[in-house]
């Protein structure tokens, strides 16, 4: 099968792609390299904002290589660094020319902002704490970009003309299947949906020692995101649990850096404090488990239920305030006995459900099934 992956979020499509090769397909991955993060890719689709005339020149001689694909999956209604109102154009570009389409449930989208804001079908998410609905400034940036806009029309456009949705976390997954609108065929849009989870390169040899001495705490803030994503809480927790327990905590901050140097900066650490309002580990969080770092962040039921996973409990689960990030911080700490079966079943965790040819060959089924 030829596949294009087209966007990029977390390594999300470079990593599906190397899952995808590995058992005989032929990828192509189209995307900016997530910005800033610059993971790797085949077409090369960055844009410089001082240079916006070179991005469409090289977006123009880009787009006949995105033909004559059996499928095309977008990371996302907004897969270029485009207004809304000039990729309507190139969808229907790639729809032309190309066989399926596949849209990813994976961040940021109408559906996303609009039913966590009124439906709220999560008891927290980056837009409601139960029935109250989030004002940080970023909560209402995204209301006012999605919500009776052109990326509103065009995310419900590519979702109704789509031949299939992948949700990758369990969050997305349930937003989606409150979605009441219907497709080009007339059947419910959350019909033609799946979850897959995320996929993930396990390394040759994960870290599954502890040291002893202090716990080696690891923090990744995105740039203009920090609030936002919880991690001022959690980072501000951390500090205070490290007070108190000076000789037993140690904190690692990544802000703002390549993929690359991201990746090599969590090396060594115990765990890692990501995603304060989620249910689920992300990407990040899921590199983390894979080199044996203890997930300190979202690890709902809601998670372990979606992966069929009844056993294995690795995550150490906060509810979205200071004060569970901070009595769970403390007692990982005080209890270090734990630590070495945490990482064993991190790492465990990730075999069973993100090994990254395992998730390529469930996403070659649903390929296989549109």
């Amino acid at each position: 099968m030829k596949i294009l992956l087209l966007g990029e979020y977390s390594n999300v499509h470079n990593t599906l792609a190397q899952g995808l090769r590995s058992i005989g397909q032929e990828v192509c991955v189209a995307s900016d390299g997530d910005d800033w993060k610059d993971y790797p890719r085949d077409i090369d689709l960055y844009r410089n904002p001082s240079r916006r005339l070179n991005f469409a020149g090289r977006l123009l001689k880009a787009l006949p290589k995105m033909r004559g694909y059996d499928i095309v999956q977008i990371i996302n209604p907004m897969f270029l660094e485009l207004k809304a109102e000039h990729i309507f154009s190139i969808y229907k570009y790639l729809r032309r020319h190309n066989g399926k389409i596949v849209l990813g449930a994976f961040g940021m989208d109408y559906y996303w902002v609009s039913i966590n804001s009124n439906i709220r079908p999560l008891r927290y998410s980056d837009f409601n704490f139960g029935e109250t609905i989030r004002t940080d400034p970023e909560a209402e940036i995204h209301r006012k970009e999605w919500i009776g806009t052109t990326k509103e029309r065009l995310n419900r456009m590519i979702a109704g003309d789509c031949d299939g949705i992948v949700a990758g976390l369990y969050e997305y997954w349930a937003t989606y299947r409150e979605i009441t609108d219907a497709g080009r065929n007339g059947k419910p849009i959350h019909d033609k949906m799946t979850f897959i989870p995320f996929p993930i390169v396990l390394p040759d040899r994960p870290n599954l020692s502890f040291s002893g001495g202090p716990v080696r705490l690891f923090v990744g803030i995105s740039r203009n995101r920090s609030a936002y994503k919880g991690t001022d809480i959690m980072l501000r927790a951390a500090r205070d649990v490290r007070s108190v327990h000076p000789k037993k905590v140690e904190i690692n901050i990544a802000e703002g850096v390549s993929f690359e140097q991201y990746n090599k900066m969590m090396d060594g650490s115990d765990a890692i404090l990501d995603q304060l309002y989620s249910y689920t580990p992300s990407m990040n969080s899921l590199l983390a488990m894979s080199k044996g770092i203890i997930n300190i962040g979202g690890g709902e039921p809601e998670n372990y239920s979606i992966l069929g996973e009844n056993n294995l409990r690795p995550i150490v689960n906060v509810k979205p305030n200071y004060d569970s990030v901070y009595s769970k911080i403390e007692e990982l700490i005080t209890s270090p006995e734990a630590i070495p079966e945490l990482k064993r079943q991190s790492v465990e965790y990730i075999r069973r459900h993100h090994d990254y040819i395992k998730v390529a060959s469930e996403y070659l089924d649903f390929y296989n099934s549109i």
